[in-house]
């Protein structure tokens, strides 16, 4: 991985090559990501990849920090208020850096290349393969649990089905950006009917007088001592269950209208996500009491049980639904953040082309769900979730503190969003609060999730900044990226300068296979 011209360069695609595969795409009429995603489709990825299995499953974890209904129900809508600010700042970030790999891409342009590098390290070599992993795993697991009505699934059987949700997505994405938003979309909608199911029924609780835990007197009165440590491990809790509100940064490239859309998207999702989640968490209470609550594993199901009657299979199988469209909107997000991060030169150079006719970033596709099913095999991907989630948290301020920077570096700079910086510093303040806060309280996780991010440090010097790699070191990548190229029919998407022509660096840096093709003058339908 070199950052130099051939890595960042490699694998342009001539018009001669590949233009005429793509009547789409980019502005110089070559091969080229397709703007595809609209505004519905933005708000599904958005909507998708926060609302996962949680909080069906297992909402209960800020119920038991925050100590009481009332304050939990507090600490969900003061969370939701944190992240719509976050999200706020990033529909700036987004507009004024309008390219995909949401943080990474803002990170390094900002911070620099070692920055944005170990921001991508930590989310390739853990974050996205362990969290899709889960995703897939929950999935497979509501599906084998109606055919094992009396124990477990078992586990062999829990992660085949759920290696085949992972092939089978990947496919769907492969094909065509189409069909997965077409899915995200559709399993978007079935997790929020189900979500709407569950609010209407409390709201029927509530009209027949079922209400005592919502009643002011009650609904503050601890089952526990109120603590302030508690307390902000509820809101950390509530933090995560909010994860994935950045999403929608990493595929802006693929945006109808970017700057209308993404944070059109962002003030619609953003508020929808936080009234299903505080108003899913007053149906329980009508049904349930907190200790009920706090022992049930499966908190949706046995909602259901209680009122749905016959039809209690209903929630079980939303789990599922929620949970696929989970791991389709993490699959097709995370796929263009190591897009992003190829075409940047810190990935190899074939992670970052696309199929010559149906534009999608294969290679970035096919290494995302290797690296999940390799996941799959391993027995420790709770444990590097814990260790990582700090530090996926902690990016989130870097990236923030970035806008301000940006700011005071470049005051001009044209931002066709320009929000006022009392919002980032308030997002700041709650972040480093909770930031202070899981180091003091969890030292030894946060070092370890620190050590797993530095890691990433020697990698950088010798596979980025390192030009002078020997010529058979070199020549191998070539080869491989020739040998990967012809496998999945992919070339470097097109790139203009200013003035609609390719520019020189691009001319000068192409892979073995645009260069063979280009030369021969034929069509790149190989």
């Amino acid at each position: 991985m070199s950052d130099g011209p051939r890595q960042r360069g490699a694998a342009s695609s001539s018009k001669d090559a590949a233009g005429e595969e793509s009547g789409e795409g980019g502005g110089g009429g070559g091969v080229a990501l397709k703007k595809e995603i609209g505004l519905v489709s933005a708000c599904g990825i958005v909507v998708g990849n926060i609302i996962g299995s949680g909080i069906f499953v297992s909402p209960k974890g800020v119920l038991e920090n925050a100590s009481s209904v009332g304050v939990a129900l507090v600490v969900w809508i003061i969370t939701g208020i944190i992240t719509a600010i976050g999200a706020l700042c990033y529909a700036e970030l987004g507009v004024t850096i309008p390219k995909s790999g949401g943080d990474y891409s803002y990170v390094k342009d900002i911070f620099g290349g070692l920055a944005g590098f170990l921001r991508l390290w930590i989310a390739v070599l853990v974050i996205y393969p362990t969290n899709q992993a889960v995703i897939a795993l929950t999935f497979s697991n509501y599906v084998l649990q109606p055919l094992f009505p009396t124990c477990f699934p078992p586990e062999t059987g829990l992660r085949l089905l759920a290696a085949v949700c992972l092939l089978l997505l990947t496919w769907v994405n492969c094909s065509s950006v189409r069909w997965a938003t077409r899915v995200q979309d559709i399993f978007t909608a079935g997790k929020l009917l189900a979500l709407a199911l569950i609010i209407i029924m409390g709201i029927v609780q509530i009209c027949k007088g079922e209400y005592y835990w919502l009643e002011p007197a009650n609904a503050f009165e601890p089952f526990q001592d109120y603590d302030v440590g508690l307390l902000a491990l509820a809101f950390l809790q509530g933090s995560f269950a909010y994860g994935g509100w950045n999403f929608l940064n990493y595929v802006t490239e693929e945006l109808v209208d970017p700057y209308v859309n993404l944070p059109r998207a962002i003030f619609i999702s953003i508020p929808l996500v936080t009234f299903v989640y505080v108003f899913a968490n007053i149906a329980y209470v009508t049904s349930m009491s907190p200790q009920e609550l706090l022992a049930s594993n499966a908190v949706a199901v046995t909602f259901g049980e209680k009122l749905l009657g016959v039809m209690a299979w209903i929630m079980p199988i939303s789990v599922a639904l929620s949970t696929f469209g989970g791991v389709n909107g993490s699959l097709f997000t995370s796929s263009r953040l190591f897009f992003a991060g190829a075409r940047e030169g810190h990935l190899p150079s074939l992670l970052a082309m696309i199929h010559i006719k149906r534009c999608t970033p294969i290679p970035a596709l096919l290494f995302t769900c290797l690296s999940t099913l390799l996941m799959l095999c391993t027995s420790d991907m709770y444990t590097l979730i814990n260790y990582v989630g700090f530090i996926n948290y902690l990016f989130y301020g870097v990236t923030i503190a970035g806008q301000i920077v940006l700011r005071i570096k470049q005051p001009n700079m044209h931002r066709p969003i320009k929000i006022s910086l009392i919002w980032p510093v308030i997002y700041l303040l709650f972040w480093a609060f909770l930031v202070i806060f899981s180091v003091y309280s969890e030292p030894v996780v946060c070092g370890i999730g620190l050590a797993i991010l530095f890691s990433g440090v020697p990698v950088y010097f010798l596979g980025i900044y390192w030009d002078n790699k020997p010529k058979c070191f070199d020549a191998f990548v070539d080869k491989m990226t020739y040998l990967g190229q012809r496998f999945c029919l992919v070339v470097y998407p097109a790139q203009t300068s200013d003035d609609g022509d390719e520019g020189e660096e691009m001319k000068e840096a192409r892979s073995p296979l645009s260069k063979e093709h280009a030369e021969n003058n034929k069509s790149a339908d190989y």
